[in-house]
């Protein structure tokens, strides 16, 4: 721990410093407890911080507390953590009074009953299935939130958002490869070509990045494969990334319908929105497709991109309509935990340092508008416009409310 500087300069000649020293004469590293609870979603196995990244943290000066059990579905055990310092706990009431409570999917409603006023979250919004009401129990326990599928980086992307993106589009191409395989019920298709014989014809609808790393993970195996995008440039842009020529089209129904027609499986990665319709393939084109095709649905958590799909989870991932095979699981980085856990682990971490670095969460959003961006709560006051908007809240702006502070 720094010393208090301030106890060096006799009284009124502390403006005599430079900048820079002032700024250190205000703020003081801090010792985090950070809390990994037990995730509880059915879809979510993934944990917030890998063995590594609590050593990281552990090494720093910083306490972690983890709920037994908490990385048992990303096969890391109590043992793994508590060999690189973690406290384990029993009770998920230990964990929530911590400074910092680290986690994946959203807080449950006895989770936030827990929690005291100033503790920081760190965790998925999933903001398409929040409900005004449990947004109201965090204002009135006046807590500090951050939406990690918010946060930007250096370079303005979103980091979180973009790992997951990649995962979820290559995990996406093995469960098209599986599902049209005989081991699954499938109609014996290998997704990818051999010497004389045609490849299997993939149709990924959304150009951006779970849309490229699909191409890329499909390209590689053989299969043809044909992007459809409204947006000219990200077409550009994948086709850039991914090293070839492909088929690429803007969403053209007549074009679409056709390719899906002749598809062996379809990739959903973006949403289509206007007036009376939340999807962009109707049940009709669905209808239209080849039996024992498959589609995959990435946008679930967002209500989906295909009018005939339903949410489903792990035990039982797909469904069959219209002789088409539909996976419309929510989370499919979660399927491959262990590579998810990682990733955001290798992103977590480094923000904990910095926080514990510039004294807490108060310093450092002033410095990082890339982390100030995914804060939507600070004190008990909403600071993110959208979400004030989708449900009728009042809101300030984080800069404004930071200024005052």
């Amino acid at each position: 721990m720094m010393g208090d500087k301030t106890s060096y300069f006799p009284m009124g000649q502390s403006h005599l410093l430079p900048q820079e020293e002032m700024l250190e004469v205000g703020r003081q590293k801090k010792k985090l407890s950070i809390g990994i609870p037990k995730e509880s979603s059915h879809f979510e196995n993934r944990v917030a911080l890998t063995p590594q990244g609590v050593e990281l943290l552990v090494e720093n000066g910083h306490n972690v507390l983890f709920e037994s059990g908490a990385g048992d579905r990303a096969h890391y055990f109590d043992h793994d953590f508590a060999e690189c310092g973690a406290q384990i706990v029993k009770e998920k009431s230990q964990v929530l009074k911590a400074d910092i409570i680290l986690k994946v999917s959203a807080l449950t409603e006895d989770e936030i009953n827990q929690l005291e006023p100033n503790q920081l979250i760190i965790s998925l919004l999933n903001l398409y299935n929040q409900t005004r009401e449990s947004l109201q129990k965090m204002l009135d326990r006046r807590l500090n939130a951050i939406a990690f599928e918010l946060l930007k980086d250096e370079n303005g992307c979103y980091p979180v958002v973009r790992s997951m993106s990649e995962i979820e589009g290559a995990t996406s191409v093995m469960i098209a490869s599986e599902y049209l395989s005989k081991a699954h019920n499938g109609k014996g298709v290998l997704l990818g070509g051999v010497t004389g014989i045609s490849p299997a014809d993939l149709v990924i609808l959304g150009a951006g990045t779970a849309g490229e790393f699909a191409a890329k993970a499909a390209l590689g195996l053989g299969a043809s494969v044909k992007v459809f995008d409204n947006s000219y440039h990200k077409l550009r842009e994948l086709e850039r990334n991914v090293g070839q020529r492909i088929f690429t089209s803007v969403l053209h129904p007549q074009a679409l319908t056709k390719a899906l027609q002749s598809a062996d499986a379809v990739l959903g990665s973006i949403r289509h929105m206007h007036a009376g319709r939340s999807f962009m393939v109707t049940e009709d084109q669905v209808a239209q497709m080849k039996k024992g095709s498959i589609i995959i649905d990435l946008s679930m958590d967002q209500g989906g991109c295909f009018e005939s799909s339903k949410c489903t989870d792990f035990d039982h991932p797909v469904f069959t309509k219209h002789g088409v095979i539909h996976h419309c699981v929510p989370n499919v980085a979660s399927r491959v935990s262990r590579t998810s856990s990682i990733a955001l682990s290798n992103i977590f971490a480094p923000i904990i340092l910095r926080l514990g670095e510039a004294g807490g969460m108060h310093h450092l959003i002033k410095e990082d508008i890339g982390l100030s961006n995914g804060v939507y709560l600070y004190k008990g006051i909403l600071t993110n416009s959208y979400i004030g908007r989708r449900f009728n809240m009042p809101y300030k702006d984080i800069g404004l409310l930071m200024a005052a502070f």
